[in-house]
């Protein structure tokens, strides 16, 4: 009876072993084959990222999201196979996760904000850009932050999920731009002269396009002057420069000109005199 039982035992732990065996070698296999599907799926993630222009820098972070992600969900299968009990380790993940989301909260969504940059291109490194609070080029995009440099070469870092929520505006996003140069003459100056020397000014700029042409227009009528504008198109990058040379040449063929004046702000004073008692 004892050898019988004994005989049993000895198949049974046979029988399990052999069981056992097979589910490690079955789950190792899986494992192998797993690591290795896991690695072309990010390669091919990242060649497809790449043939679409997506920033290298998302393509390499998300990679890396991608890879932990799914060696996660492999091991959790190959312990499952092998009969480990995997329903609280995922609760665990589950709770663990929820608490770093909780924490970085404000990272997530710059993170978030970021993507959305990266992949969309509302402006690109070295577009001028004006976020509302600072006006000046962009020199770097990361996944957290926009590092922009103002003119006065104060680095300033937005935070990427507040540019991803608010109204930017990208100053070289088009070719061309329109640019209005103010002047004010004086009240008894000629208007159709001005309007003359403005637009020759302009048609002898090479800078200043033609399509839209030139034109000048009266815009109001100040206290001490009649308003008008210039308002002439050029190459993005050539604005600034002809807005100021467009004004110092428009002072100096004034000056040459009889008919034409440029006043400074005056007052017409009226003393009444008491009456006498």
């Amino acid at each position: 009876m004892e050898n019988i039982n004994l005989d049993q035992i000895i198949t049974k732990m046979t029988e399990m072993a052999m069981e056992s065996g097979l589910k490690l070698l079955f789950a190792l296999i899986v494992l192998l084959v797993g690591l290795r599907l896991v690695k072309y799926a990010i390669r091919l993630m990242k060649k497809g990222m790449d043939k679409a222009s997506i920033d290298p820098t998302l393509i390499t972070f998300l990679g890396s999201i991608l890879g932990v992600i799914l060696r996660v969900l492999l091991f959790v299968s190959v312990a499952s196979m092998i009969g480990i009990e995997t329903t609280s380790f995922i609760a665990v993940l589950g709770a663990a996760g929820l608490a770093v989301g909780l924490a970085l909260q404000g990272s997530l969504a710059n993170f978030a904000g970021g993507v959305l940059i990266i992949l969309f291109k509302p402006f690109r490194v070295g577009d001028t850009i004006d976020t509302g609070n600072h006006l000046g080029s962009v020199e770097a995009i990361s996944i957290l932050t926009t590092h922009v440099r103002t003119f006065d070469n104060r680095l300033v870092i937005c935070p990427n999920g507040q540019l991803a929520n608010s109204v930017v505006t990208n100053l070289s996003a088009k070719e061309t731009r329109r640019t209005d140069v103010p002047v004010g003459i004086a009240y008894d100056s000629n208007i159709a002269k001005a309007r003359e020397v403005m637009l020759r000014l302009a048609a002898e700029d090479p800078r200043i396009l033609t399509d839209p042409e030139p034109v000048v227009r009266v815009t109001g009528l100040g206290d001490s002057s009649v308003d008008l504008f210039l308002r002439v198109w050029t190459a993005t990058d050539d604005l600034w420069p002809v807005y100021w040379e467009m004004l110092e040449k428009i002072k100096i063929a004034f000056d040459a000109e009889d008919e034409l004046s440029i006043p400074f702000p005056q007052r017409d004073v009226h003393l009444i005199q008491p009456k006498k008692a």
